[in-house]
């Protein structure tokens, strides 16, 4: 059975360099061709943020990383909308870091799996997998 996978900003970047830190299960789900698999604009802009002040290092340049992935493994990328947004207002106030309630509100309304290693994620009402 085929399930959307949205993948947390975290999980995207262990995928790409094959990080022994991604787990079993998730790589399985994200490398089924089966699957549908996501990433929201917002991990590509959290990405983005990190690499412009020197707090994240990629293989390659961000925007070649991502459209590989896009290429080679069918990841979609998933825009946020007025709606996702609005939904952030109703989440509980679990998490403070606003990419990861965006990714929140995105799998509820998209009703996609999160594949993230986040516990504070995993309290909100959407299905976690690691």
């Amino acid at each position: 059975m085929s399930q959307t996978l949205l993948l947390d900003t975290h999980t995207f970047i262990w995928f790409d360099v094959q990080s022994t830190r991604l787990s079993a299960s998730a790589k399985q789900l994200i490398a089924d061709t089966k699957n549908r698999k996501l990433l929201s604009a917002a991990s590509i802009w959290e990405m983005s943020i990190k690499v412009g002040n020197g707090r994240l290092q990629l293989i390659g340049d961000l925007s070649t990383v991502v459209r590989d992935q896009v290429s080679r493994n069918g990841i979609e990328i998933l825009p946020v909308t007025a709606d996702h947004a609005l939904t952030v207002q109703s989440l509980p106030p679990i998490h403070r870091d606003p990419f990861d309630r965006m990714l929140v509100a995105q799998a509820i309304l998209e009703s996609s799996v999160l594949i993230s290693c986040d516990p504070n994620i995993a309290k909100y009402p959407v299905t976690v997998i690691w």
